[in-house]
């Protein structure tokens, strides 16, 4: 009936509920005032529904909701990986109309019917170069889900990580692993069991100062390991660095902003930026993880003769911008034609745990 969630809440006459009050619900309701959608009001899981104030409205419990609102739309507008906190969200869904409204992490391109569209060649060039049926099940999952807001179209797709290594990535003994976005040591820890704490060497990337001292606090001692508090980049600059998110912080895309120095010092710090090419030009790399706020296409291409040459195994978010769901894959397919590309869904409400697997 409905070509995508937003056109549902514009023409639906249902009161709406936004569930969140974090940087997800803003974006959220700005999306909704560009659509001329309004909502009725705000709600927050039972413990945090205090009486505070978000976006004019005061935040109330649901069941506070549903005794002034009938019959809402709740439209699901934070993240979250929890078993506990995806549970508590399918539980509501049993009882009322839930939906899930799909922003970008980063960028302004919201995937809506008109996007779809516009990018349906790329989508389709896509579906083209998939490994195996698993993937085009995820792809059609995540698209279905970003379009309707439907639950189910995202959680039947859902995998665990053991079957993306176990069966895609199967990491030997002998690996060089370079983990951009390697936060606080949890994807080194990821990579160590699954090899058995036996490795070649490790290069890890971590851009915001507090969180690599605590990565330095896992990870310093550990053997052929070097860690570097620098961000991926196209090449080798100095930027800007945008600390407000905590572990969603990103790189600033506009680098004359740091050729004029223009830092903030709450929230802003310089940062040097290297390249994927520049780490590993005399080395080879075997296993390349990137999770980096949005500057993944920006780190492939600075990695693109590496990526070449060695061919290395693959783990790349594909959730932060719109785009990436088929950009990134098409780039990598572009790179090195032989790679094999597979695309799982892991558990995450919304689909801000899609990867691309390679090899």
């Amino acid at each position: 009936m409905y070509r995508d969630i937003w056109e549902r809440m514009r023409f639906s006459n249902r009161p709406i509920i936004i569930y969140g009050t974090g940087n997800g619900a803003d974006k959220v309701l700005d999306v909704m005032e560009k659509n001329g959608i309004s909502p009725v009001g705000i709600m927050a899981s039972d413990g945090f529904a205090r009486g505070q104030t978000f976006r004019g409205f005061v935040v109330k419990k649901l069941s506070e909701l549903l005794k002034e609102f009938s019959d809402p739309l709740i439209i699901i507008a934070f993240g979250s990986q929890r078993s506990e906190m995806i549970e508590n969200i399918l539980n509501i869904a049993a009882r009322h109309t839930v939906l899930c409204a799909d922003v970008p992490v980063y960028g302004n391109n919201v995937f809506d019917a008109e996007f779809c569209d516009e990018y349906a060649m790329e989508l389709e060039r896509l579906r083209g170069i998939l490994a195996d049926e698993q993937s085009m099940k995820a792809l059609e999952g995540v698209l279905d889900f970003r379009l309707s807001g439907e639950l189910p179209s995202l959680t039947e797709v859902f995998t665990g990580k053991d079957e993306a290594f176990s069966n895609i990535l199967r990491l030997g003994q002998n690996e060089s692993f370079l983990d951009l976005g390697a936060y606080r040591g949890d994807t080194i820890e990821e990579f160590l069991h699954y090899t058995g704490g036996e490795y070649s060497h490790i290069t890890a990337l971590e851009p915001d100062i507090k969180t690599y001292k605590k990565l330095r606090q896992y990870a310093g001692g550990f053997h052929d390991t070097q860690l570097f508090n620098m961000g991926i980049w196209s090449h080798d600059d100095d930027l800007i660095f945008n600390t407000a998110l905590g572990r969603g912080s990103s790189i600033n895309e506009n680098p004359a902003a740091s050729k004029e120095g223009a830092v903030h010092r709450e929230t802003s710090q310089k940062l040097a930026v290297t390249c994927i090419d520049t780490l590993y030009k005399r080395r080879r790399l075997t296993y390349l993880k990137m999770d980096v706020e949005g500057a993944e296409e920006r780190a492939i291409l600075g990695g693109a003769g590496v990526i070449a040459r060695d061919k290395p195994k693959l783990n790349i978010a594909l959730y932060h911008r719109s785009e990436d769901i088929f950009k990134l894959p098409l780039m990598i397919h572009t790179i090195q034609p032989e790679y094999r590309l597979y695309i799982r869904q892991h558990p995450h409400i919304p689909d801000w745990d899609l990867n691309l697997y390679a090899v």
